[in-house]
């Protein structure tokens, strides 16, 4: 047999031990933004620390931040000019809430028939133990032919604050030839998926004050303005009626699809209705010019995330409320820039804002869109996702954004190659979040013939 063959061989007969650790991993209560749950993240990534000791790692080392730590690890090959690997991920959760629309316990990870249901069982728990269990197969047939770097994050799902700076400041430990990221996902089970782009995102908050206290409408309405009001209105002004943006200037640097990326974005398999059925939405919305998945991964948005404005109880409550506020989202694609986009929405809400309420806006977070079509590695994954699912593999841009490619890319100066195996409809971020296991190990044994393609490599 070969190397190739005793592992994925090994991986087979050992597959209840590699869904034990990965439920294992699952059970960890790891959310990241609940202060509570401070002790869990470490538990969860002393857990990965064990699980790359036992690999033989050399060198398992956690960093504390001032939030979450980081976890760094190295197994080393002992081939000569053996590429390196970072491997990226992340080992906390979103929240559970609401919880009662759970169908099982969040963090009881439950088998029902082919999918295991459970907060972290899809983003990414299950992406990093994918590639353990890969590693973990290759070291039990055989000798590394590469050296592998881990990078784990406990902060992902908030923002990543600790992460850049960490990077800036490690760049040699981090220094690799390929950077693999599986933290995205398939356009369906059927369709290994490599992402080459991703959107940018910024993410801001406005808010307008009015009256220094809540104020009974009977008495003050009609000589205040009411914030609520002016919100609803400046909000109503940020798209034109056929649903793109208003703000001046926000497409003035937007790249156009060539017709060469229409073509290979028309070739990824893609079903209307299975977008209507997940979404549970009546019809698709967006720009009538573009297709439902160049308006995901090629054009821009924004879109509010959360309103906030007086009394929001059951019954009624006749006010003029203190003020009012919102939270807004802008997935970003090339060359748009963060800051400058910025810079254009507080310009353009200002100009709509009346005197009446004074006006402060917020930025949280922006990172720019990025475009990774010749990452290194890039064609050595392909051959193994199509190996893997026999058919050609299914490039896309995601709609999504995942700031640590960027920051990468930045320090490092290596492009990421971005995939996974998680599908559109494992309810991520939501309750009865879940993950396919044929699908999951599908993508172990991608991983694996990814890892041992660079047996012969110079």
């Amino acid at each position: 047999m070969t190397h190739l063959s005793e592992s994925l061989q090994f991986f087979t007969n050992h597959y209840d031990h590699f869904l034990q650790q990965y439920q294992a991993l699952v059970r960890i209560p790891s959310v990241s933004t609940d202060p509570e749950h401070k002790p869990d993240l470490l538990d969860a990534c002393e857990f990965l620390a064990a699980r790359l000791r036992g690999l033989g790692a050399e060198r398992v080392e956690i960093f504390p931040t001032q939030g979450h730590p980081i976890l760094f690890a190295e197994k080393r090959s002992a081939r000569e000019g053996a590429p390196t690997i970072l491997i990226y991920g992340h080992y906390d959760v979103q929240p559970v809430n609401p919880i009662e629309e759970w169908g099982t316990p969040p963090f009881e990870p439950t088998i029902s028939g082919e999918y295991l249901i459970g907060r972290g069982a899809s983003d990414m728990k299950g992406q990093v133990m994918a590639s353990l269990a890969a590693v973990e197969s290759v070291l039990a047939a055989g000798h590394l032919p590469v050296t592998l770097k881990f990078l784990l994050e406990g902060e992902e799902e908030i923002g990543s604050p600790s992460l850049d700076g960490f990077i800036e400041t490690h760049a040699d430990l981090l220094a690799c030839d390929i950077v693999l990221n599986p933290d995205s996902g398939m356009v369906t089970k059927d369709a290994p998926t490599i992402v080459y782009g991703l959107r940018g995102l910024l993410y801001l908050e406005m808010r307008l004050d009015g009256p220094k206290a809540d104020l009974h409408s009977g008495l003050f309405g009609g000589n205040v303005a009411n914030p609520a009001n002016v919100l609803a209105a400046i909000i109503a002004k940020l798209h034109n009626p056929d649903g793109t943006v208003a703000v001046p200037g926000f497409y003035d640097k937007v790249l156009p699809i060539t017709p060469e990326e229409k073509m290979r974005i028309a070739s990824v398999r893609s079903d209307e209705d299975a977008l209507l059925r997940i979404t549970g939405v009546p019809q698709l919305y967006g720009e009538q010019a573009y297709s439902p998945l160049e308006r995901t991964g090629a054009r821009p948005t924004l879109d509010v995330n959360g309103m906030y404005a007086g009394f929001i109880g059951e019954g009624s409550k006749t006010i003029i409320p203190a003020y009012a506020k919102a939270k807004i989202s802008c997935r970003l694609v090339p060359d748009q820039d963060p800051d400058e986009i910025f810079e254009l929405i507080r310009a353009y809400i200002t100009s709509l804002t009346p005197e009446a309420v004074r006006l402060s806006i917020i930025k949280h977070s922006g990172a720019p869109a990025y475009l990774a079509d010749d990452a290194p590695g890039l064609e050595q994954l392909a051959a193994a996702l199509e190996q893997t699912w026999n058919t050609k593999v299914s490039y896309k841009r995601e709609g999504g954004s995942i700031p640590v490619a960027t920051t990468m890319l930045k320090y490092l100066g290596v492009k990421s190659l971005l995939t996974g195996f998680g599908l559109p409809d494992d309810q991520i971020h939501s309750p009865n979040e879940h993950q396919h296991l044929p699908t999951w190990k599908l993508g172990v044994q991608a991983l694996i013939r990814f890892f041992l393609s660079f047996d012969h490599a110079s």
